[in-house]
């Protein structure tokens, strides 16, 4: 017998509660580790827990291919994006990732570029008053554009930070907002495609050197080249993510206002304190509320049945806040991860799993690399943080402080 799901849709209440939806869904049926719901009139199943990690994760369990919806790609992730492939398609785009994201040197390369472009920025912060989470995205933005190669195709920084911003702003909503992310994606789409239209005249079809080459000359499991369309989408995916960790950045920001005791550590507790923080604020702040795929064939997880086809939804803010999986969870506390590194199926805003074969971001120690580098420059810097809103709403996906973190800038003590 094929199993029940709620008449009712989740998606008001999801669009109405935000982060607060997956674990108060959880809540009002006593917190087991799969409840059936019903999201965009398909039924889904909501999963929570470790165990929970390791299934969604496996291929054999949970497709990505057909299941995120088109306002989704035509926003955030792009059509034809590694995202939605399975099997050995995605191990092929994968690799192409793995190459560049997860090489000797690249977290080193990007993360020192980020480090001159926030010294160069701040310098020009001096007697003023800035929104952080816009100078983060500039410095962000013109730091791996430099890297990729593609500085020149897209125009100045500050504009492909307005422009990623908005995709990864709009794509959970409708209205104003999500157009605009359609905009922003359509735009950047078509000058990359224009860079790698050119890098392939200029050098032939193996394309040439650098991020921008790489992925202009890379041939997919069918042996063929990207489609340049389809080659600006994977590009847009290494720029826009690095660019999203302007989020991270003002949520540390927000992290040092309000725990003056981690202010004062941060700079004094070298490199392994600094990835811990980094660490603790991916875990505590709100950024992904849940990942989905679909069922690839009848199953079974936590007693309840998950058919073939269905969504499978699992509970990233809801995991990240579990006093079961972490004490005291609404305290920020980087001792959690001084001295040692979170397991697969832990920490997850980037995914679970094995990030060189699996569905987890390439890029996730890009991003950690660049939140450990930019938070003791933060602590560091000389400036003072006005009266402002700085409640971050749970209803609005993805969130940030309301007022983007103001500080004013003395142009010198």
């Amino acid at each position: 017998m094929s199993p029940t799901f709620p008449l009712a849709d989740s998606t008001l209440p999801l669009l109405a509660r935000g982060y607060r939806w997956a674990p108060g869904l959880r809540g009002r049926h006593g917190d087991p580790p799969a409840v059936r719901t019903r999201l965009m009139g398909r039924p889904a199943v909501l999963l929570h827990g470790p165990a929970a990690v390791g299934f969604f994760y496996d291929e054999h369990h949970v497709l990505r291919h057909g299941a995120l919806p088109g306002p989704v790609l035509d926003t955030l992730f792009g059509r034809g994006a590694v995202h939605t492939l399975d099997g050995s398609r995605h191990r092929g785009r994968k690799s192409l990732f793995v190459s560049l994201l997860m090489a000797d040197g690249a977290v080193d390369g990007l993360v020192s570029l980020a480090g001159e472009h926030w010294r160069r920025a701040s310098e020009g912060w001096r007697g003023r008053r800035v929104v952080l989470f816009d100078e983060a995205a500039a410095v962000l933005a013109g730091a791996v554009c430099e890297w990729t190669g593609t500085a020149g195709a897209v125009g100045g920084a500050r504009g492909v930070a307005e422009d990623c911003v908005a995709m990864v702003d709009g794509f959970a909503t409708a209205g104003p907002r999500h157009w605009k992310a359609r905009r922003a994606r359509a735009r950047q789409e078509a000058l990359l495609a224009g860079a790698v239209e050119e890098v392939r005249a200029a050098g032939g079809p193996a394309g040439g050197a650098g991020v921008l080459g790489a992925v202009a000359g890379h041939r997919d499991s069918d042996g063929r080249l990207l489609d340049p369309r389809t080659a600006a989408v994977e590009l847009l995916n290494i720029i826009r993510p690095t660019v999203a960790v302007a989020w991270f950045t003002v949520f540390a920001a927000h992290a040092l206002h309000r725990t003056p005791g981690v202010r004062a550590a941060l700079p004094a507790g070298g490199a392994p304190y600094a990835r811990a923080f980094a660490h603790e604020v991916r875990r505590f702040y709100p950024f992904v509320p849940f990942v989905g795929g679909l069922a690839a064939r009848d199953l079974r997880f936590g007693g309840e049945p998950v058919p073939k086809g269905a969504l499978v939804l699992l509970d990233v803010h809801g995991h990240h806040r579990d006093p079961g999986l972490w004490p005291d969870p609404h305290r920020f506390d980087p001792l959690r991860f001084l001295g040692r590194e979170p397991g697969p199926g832990e920490l997850i805003p980037q995914g679970g799993g094995d990030a060189r074969t699996g569905h987890r971001c390439p890029g996730e120690d890009i991003a950690v690399g660049l939140l450990a580098s930019l938070a003791p420059a933060l602590a560091r810097l000389d400036a003072d943080v006005p009266g402002q809103d700085l409640e971050i709403p749970l209803h609005r996906i993805p969130t940030r402080p309301r007022s983007g973190f103001v500080l004013s800038v003395p142009a010198r003590r």
